[in-house]
């Protein structure tokens, strides 16, 4: 059997090593993409706070924390610790040259 038939090839092995490391790249850096996001939300559900419909399909706050804005903010916070790696690793790398 030939090596094209095989699967056993190296060449097809380099495929497949830059394929995973291509799509953990993209998923560092579709972790980053959250806390934007979500601060960008809380930023549009902020300003349209308040609106006629707002009015109908919103239950009373309670707690200053009930709500879509308190959320997406907390929801922004939590995913922020990409950013802080990010962050952290440029500066130590700065630091060391």
């Amino acid at each position: 059997m030939s090596e094209a038939y095989s699967g056993g090839s190296a060449d097809s092995a380099s495929c497949d090593e830059n394929a995973n490391a291509a799509a953990l790249g993209a998923a560092d850096w579709l972790c980053l993409a959250a806390a934007p996001t979500f601060a960008i939300m809380a930023l549009l559900t902020g300003a349209l706070d308040g609106r006629p419909a707002d009015m109908l399909c919103s239950v009373a706050r309670a707690s200053p924390l009930s709500g879509m804005v308190p959320m997406y903010l907390l929801m922004s916070a939590f995913h922020s610790a990409p950013w802080l790696k990010l962050i952290s690793s440029r500066r130590s790398g700065v630091r060391r040259s």
